[in-house]
């Protein structure tokens, strides 16, 4: 840092930079003896009027000297409008990154500190190029499951760690599935569960996940769809229960089980045909990866993660899909998507009897296991 006027900190998930921020900041920050001489910077900007005042802000901040003298610390956090976005694409914009350039260019790091912490950023831009060579750079990585699975896991492992806990493999892929590869949700979740453990049992297993963890994300009932697809009838009417219960529509449900249907259909057919093998340990990566590559054409390129394309999806989630539908047929799979189709006929007819509905349904389906 010697040689650099500067600190910044960049990366596409928010929290992950967030955290790498606030570690870095709080070690700048303890070599300023004065705590007025520490001013933090709120960089979120939704339009170019409040790009404007969070850069005066920050001009004002590095350009004051603290009340008593001596050296002063700024972090500029949460800074936003470095994304492509159309805050961020804006010729107003565009003037005060400039700006904030030419200031950052002026700091005096004998006499001031500073931290600048952002994202999104849009790497393709003059102004991160321009601070990879002049700052003190620090690029953080990942921040989803599907785009750094390692990276997570480590994360969630030194946050179990560091609440004295472990959690295991299914536990953590199950935890991944239920907030959406949600980082900042992820680390929410791993700290109430490790309050809930308690001093004994200090491990957070997959029955947990299941029990504590709310579902985030796009009406994904995690456990009507999971006691329905395990066949356990009692199960699914008590889960249905409480799904109405709590207030929910059916038409989420409907649309997650259906979501997930179509998969078994995609994971049946493929496994039918010989092009996917699964084992003890889950579906075999290597010919997933060539089923996909043979595939790809019928699919397209793109990578949206959706349930009319089974190569989207997380490998170990398909995997315990595929374990926990053995002796489903093609035919009975199909037969459950008629299901759920006059399921949507019914609740349209009878809006007034959504739990009946369904609860038809799961008996129709279910009751001769």
């Amino acid at each position: 840092m010697a040689d650099k006027p500067f600190i910044f900190i960049g990366g596409a998930d928010d929290y992950l930079v967030d955290r790498a921020g606030r570690e870095r900041f709080g070690q700048v920050a303890a070599e300023i003896e004065d705590e007025f001489g520490r001013e933090v910077i709120d960089g979120y900007a939704n339009n170019v009027d409040e790009v404007e005042k969070a850069v005066a802000q920050f001009n004002q901040a590095v350009g004051t000297l603290p009340m008593f003298g001596g050296r002063k610390a700024v972090w500029f956090k949460s800074v936003s409008f470095l994304a492509d976005s159309v805050t961020g694409r804006a010729e107003g914009t565009l003037k005060q990154v400039e700006r904030l350039k030419e200031l950052l260019s002026g700091v005096d790091p004998a006499a001031v500190s500073v931290l600048i912490t952002a994202s999104p950023v849009d790497r393709r831009r003059s102004f991160p190029k321009w601070c990879e060579k002049s700052a003190d750079f620090q690029w953080v990585a990942g921040g989803g499951a599907k785009d750094n699975p390692r990276a997570l896991q480590e994360l969630v492992e030194s946050e179990c760690r560091a609440f004295g806990v472990r959690i295991t493999s299914d536990a953590l892929a199950m935890l991944t599935a239920k907030v959406n590869n949600h980082t900042r949700l992820m680390m929410e979740e791993v700290r109430k569960m490790a309050a809930y453990l308690g001093e004994e049992g200090r491990v957070i297993e997959e029955s947990m996940v299941a029990e504590l963890v709310p579902e985030f994300g796009e009406g994904d009932f995690f456990e009507a769809a999971e006691a329905f697809f395990s066949r356990d009838l009692a199960w699914t009417l008590d889960a249905l229960r409480r799904h109405f219960f709590a207030g929910h529509d059916a038409r989420g449900l409907i649309t997650t089980l259906q979501n997930r249907n179509r998969l078994l259909i995609q994971l049946r057919t493929l496994l039918d045909a010989g092009e996917i093998r699964s084992g003890y340990r889950g579906l075999d990566k290597a010919a997933f990866e060539q089923a996909a590559r043979a595939h790809q054409e019928a699919f397209g390129d793109s990578e949206a993660k959706n349930s009319f394309n089974v190569f989207s999806q997380n490998l170990w989630y398909l995997g315990k899909l595929a374990g926990g539908a053995q002796g489903l047929s093609l035919r009975r799979l199909i037969d459950f998507q008629t299901e759920f189709i006059r399921a949507f006929e019914q609740i349209v007819a009878r809006p007034n009897e959504q739990e009946e509905v369904l609860r038809e349904v799961a008996i129709r389906c279910l009751g001769r296991e």
